[in-house]
Order: C-alpha cells, then sequence, then structure tokens
C-alpha cells in the first residue's frame, strides 16, 4: 500500500513540473527582443545633415552656386552618380543641408562622403578635409568648412609678386629717354641672360606721373601693375594691374581706386600690354631681349 502511494505522489509532481514548464511558443517570443534590436543596430539612415561654414568669412554675390553631393568614393564604384545631390543658390553661411535618399541603395562596406562645391564667379572654395558620413561608424551629422582657392589672377599676381621681390639679385641695367612733355626713365633687370622685369618711371608733367612694373617670360610680358600719380613724390589716384596665364588669357584684371578694386576693362589691359612690348624694345635697343 505504501508503494501505491508513493508512486501517486511522484505522477503528480511530474504534471506539477510540466504544468510550470514554459511552452515552446512563449520561449520562442523571449528572444523576439534581442532579435528587434540586432535590425534596429544594422538599419542604415535614410538622411545626412550637418552644417557649411566659410573658414574665412566673406561677402558672396547673388551669382553663388552651392552644391552639396553624398558620393560613394569606393574604388569600385568610381564615375558612378551621386546618391543624393542639390543645388542651390549659395545664400549667407553658416548654413544647414540635409540631403535625403534610399537606404536600399547603400552598400554597407563602402565609403561614402559629402562633397560640397562653392562658386561664386572666379571665386572658388573647397574642402580642405574630407566629411565620410553613414557607414564604417561614420556619423550621419557633420560640420564642413570650406575654404577660398585663389583664382587664376591671384595666383599670377602671386608669381609676379614673388619675381618682383628677386630683383635685388639681378643684374640690372638703367636708361633714360627724354621726348617732347615726357621725361622717361627704366632699370631693367635680367636673370640668366634673359629680361625678367624692368621699371619705368614716367613723368607727363601737369598730365601727371606713371610708375610701371613689367614681368617678362620668353620676351613676351605676362604680368603688369601701374600706379598714376599727380606726381612722383603723390600717392597714386589708380592702381591697374593686369596678367596673362600661360594660354595668353587675361586673368588678373584689376583697377583700384582708393582701395575700391574693379574689374580692369580688355581695352586697358591692352593698352598696358602694348606699353610693356614698347619699353622693352627701347631698354634693349630693339633686340627684345
Amino acid at each position: 500500500m505504501r508503494k501505491i502511494v508513493l508512486s501517486l505522489m511522484s505522477v503528480a509532481a511530474l504534471a506539477l513540473a510540466g504544468c510550470n514548464a514554459p511552452s515552446s511558443s512563449e520561449s520562442g517570443s523571449a528572444t523576439a527582443p534581442a532579435s528587434s534590436g540586432t535590425a534596429a543596430a544594422s538599419k542604415i539612415a535614410n538622411e545626412v545633415s550637418g552644417t557649411i561654414s566659410l573658414r574665412a568669412p566673406a561677402q558672396l554675390s547673388s551669382k553663388a552656386i552651392l552644391v552639396v553631393n553624398l558620393v560613394d568614393v569606393s574604388s569600385e564604384a568610381a564615375g558612378s552618380a551621386p546618391l543624393a545631390s542639390k543645388t542651390s543658390p549659395a545664400g549667407s553661411f553658416p548654413q544647414p543641408f540635409q540631403l535625403t535618399f534610399n537606404p536600399d541603395q547603400v552598400k554597407p562596406n563602402d565609403l561614402y562622403v559629402v562633397q560640397v562645391v562653392l562658386s561664386d564667379g572666379e571665386r572658388h572654395y573647397a574642402m580642405p578635409i574630407q566629411a565620410p558620413v553613414l557607414t564604417k561608424g561614420n556619423p550621419v551629422v557633420v560640420s564642413i568648412v570650406m575654404v577660398a582657392e585663389q583664382t587664376a589672377g591671384e595666383k599670377v599676381l602671386a608669381a609676379f609678386n614673388a619675381e618682383k621681390s628677386q630683383i635685388g639679385g639681378m643684374k640690372v641695367s638703367n636708361g633714360t629717354k627724354l621726348e617732347k612733355d615726357v621725361s622717361r626713365g627704366w632699370q631693367l633687370f635680367r636673370h640668366a641672360g634673359d629680361v625678367a622685369f624692368i621699371r619705368e618711371l614716367v613723368d607727363y608733367g601737369a598730365k601727371g606721373f606713371t610708375s610701371t612694373d613689367y614681368a617678362y617670360k620668353d620676351g613676351k610680358p605676362w604680368a603688369i601693375v601701374q600706379e598714376t600719380k599727380a606726381s612722383r613724390d603723390a600717392k597714386p589716384s589708380s592702381i591697374d594691374r593686369a596678367g596673362w596665364n600661360d594660354a595668353d588669357a587675361l586673368v588678373l584684371k584689376q583697377h583700384q581706386v582708393n582701395g575700391d578694386v574693379q574689374v580692369l576693362d580688355a581695352e586697358a589691359a591692352t593698352k598696358l600690354r602694348k606699353q610693356a612690348l614698347e619699353i622693352l624694345s627701347i631698354a634693349t635697343g630693339g633686340k627684345n631681349k
């Protein structure tokens, strides 16, 4: 009789244990949150955003254009179209930007960057540092700083000033020429036997005075700076700057009056170049070298 009672108790205990065990459906639902969390972590964003600013404040014209692209820069994606792009008037800076796209087009193992191009006439701005986003642990919100690049004219002017700073070490010759109502004097500077620089002073009497620096390459003028004054010792009433690139295109064209720099017209630049050729011929006795 005792054995029968013990067997019944054992059956009851097993039944209770079975009631307390989780069902297969409950066990499956317990792992669902972890699976959902993994999916959320790997989800690709559908936009990148941030702020664009200028390193040095500048007053842009109404014609300035801003282009913002989201680009895959992986070697396999070379030449592919931007994932997202926006072109608009530049406006003022700093300013926010936002690019939206289809996240299904994003390749998790590729490298994406935000590329910004800002142009205002001849002035262009560039990003000195890349802005990687979106994949490989990179953010979706970035701050981008744009830096002004030298214009073609500014490059010529910088090269001219560098040449001018070297004339002290060049071989120099002097000359003068008297004409009706005009007194002309010059210094000619040679580098490695070639004419590199001429400084000309012309006194027009009551009509004023000019001090002009001419820079030459291969017997041709490539940069000119002329100061116009009321007299030799007076302050310049205007300064004209003209310069040409290697393709002989006029790229430096400045007419400055009292600190206000305007565009030097093509006719005035042509006149300066003609003067440069004339003084080269006079100073070299017609040899032009």
